[in-house]
């Protein structure tokens, strides 16, 4: 009996498993990030998100505004931690040459014969027989410990502040039309350059492999002038959804027809055939045999078109203005990365809510996707 595993699949499904790791960190990664807070975050990586972490700190005690008459002292009493909650101090210090050197619970006496003790819980007690005369308090330096700390004011910040919310939608607007038009104008141009016979055929089947070359980014300002053109005959905004519906069904019709006309001339013509005997047109021919047998070739087609769509920059940014209203997921996040460069928790959270929706997609039509892709490579 022939053995079911040998050393070259279980090679291959090794290296299968390794590239699905490598796919699957980083989005892992993104994940639990966009749930830590912006101290967690920038101090240590997203695998130490569910350990305890110890960073060193930089505090500020309150000033004379804080200051209370108690026994004959005048005395500031605080947390340096403010809200947060869980953090333990484990030393301080009063400069940053030397951040460790003292105890919790050890009263340090300063300079001006004032004294000051810190706690474990972040607690403080500045005491003085002076009145406190600077506004700005006591700079101390700690070394803390912090407990694991998962929120979701990230997204809501994302969400409700900073207009991600708004875009997400924009984006789903221009996605879903930009994927369903193409994919149902080359569905029929792909079954008439399969199964009809026309003049020039041949012609418009080369013409259309041969744009596949063309660079999308050679056509943008063009397309855009025409645009501009037709908009100020017709009284028509350019720059508008239905503009960059235009652009990405324009810019597809090339590989989703190719894609399609791989799938269907694949199909057996013998069925075709039969149908045609029967009286059937090409309409039902292609309504009630193709489209049923053409599933997964669609949702293949679906799924890389909708994710580039999603994942689009350029083209959004040329017919589409960056107002509120219109603009979309990826121009949004370019304008965050450019304004909160250092607020990696925002970012984070954007980008891996750039991915929900394009994941949702795959998984929902994955199990079409490897059927379609194969499609037509072999006859019958």
């Amino acid at each position: 009996m022939k053995s079911k595993f040998n050393l070259p699949s279980i090679l291959a499904q090794l290296l299968l498993l390794t590239f699905v790791i490598i796919w699957i960190t980083p989005t892992f990664g993104l994940l639990i990030s966009s749930f830590r807070d912006k101290d967690h975050l920038a101090i240590s990586g997203w695998w130490t998100s569910l350990m305890t972490t110890e960073a060193n700190e930089i505090h500020r005690t309150k000033g004379k505004d804080g200051q209370i008459k108690e026994d004959g002292f005048f005395v500031i009493r605080s947390n340096l931690f403010d809200n947060e909650k869980g953090k333990k101090i484990s030393s301080f210090g009063i400069t940053s040459k030397r951040i460790n050197e003292f105890a919790i619970g050890e009263t340090v006496i300063l300079k001006d014969k004032s004294r000051i003790t810190v706690y474990e819980n972040g607690d403080y007690e500045w005491m003085s027989e002076k009145e406190f005369k600077k506004k700005r308090g006591k700079r101390i330096f700690i070394t803390a410990t912090s407990p694991p700390n998962l929120t979701l004011n990230n997204y809501r910040e994302v969400l409700f502040k900073e207009g991600l919310g708004q875009a997400f939608l924009n984006t789903i607007a221009v996605a879903l039309p930009s994927t369903v038009i193409p994919l149902i104008i080359c569905s029929f141009f792909a079954y008439s350059l399969t199964w009809m016979n026309f003049y020039g055929r041949d012609v418009l089947l080369a013409a259309i492999i041969a744009s596949l070359v063309v660079p999308l980014q050679m056509s943008l300002i063009p397309i855009l002038t025409i645009y501009n053109d037709l908009g100020a005959l017709f009284g028509i905004a350019a720059k508008s959804f239905p503009g960059i519906w235009m652009a990405h069904t324009g810019f597809g019709l090339a590989s989703t027809t190719f894609l399609l006309w791989n799938f269907i001339k694949s199909l057996p013509s013998e069925m075709l055939e039969a149908a045609k005997v029967d009286g059937a047109t090409h309409y039902d021919t292609f309504v009630k045999i193709v489209v049923p047998l053409s599933i997964p070739a669609f949702a293949s087609i679906f799924i890389l078109q909708f994710l580039w769509v999603w994942n689009d920059l350029l083209v959004g940014l040329v017919f589409l203005d960056k107002h509120p209203s219109e603009i979309i997921l990826t121009a949004k996040l370019k304008e965050l990365l450019g304004s909160r460069g250092e607020n990696w928790e925002i970012l984070t959270t954007g980008a891996f809510i750039s991915m929900t929706v394009p994941l949702f997609i795959f998984f929902s039509l994955q199990r079409y996707f490897i059927r379609g892709l194969v499609a037509g490579s072999v006859k019958g």
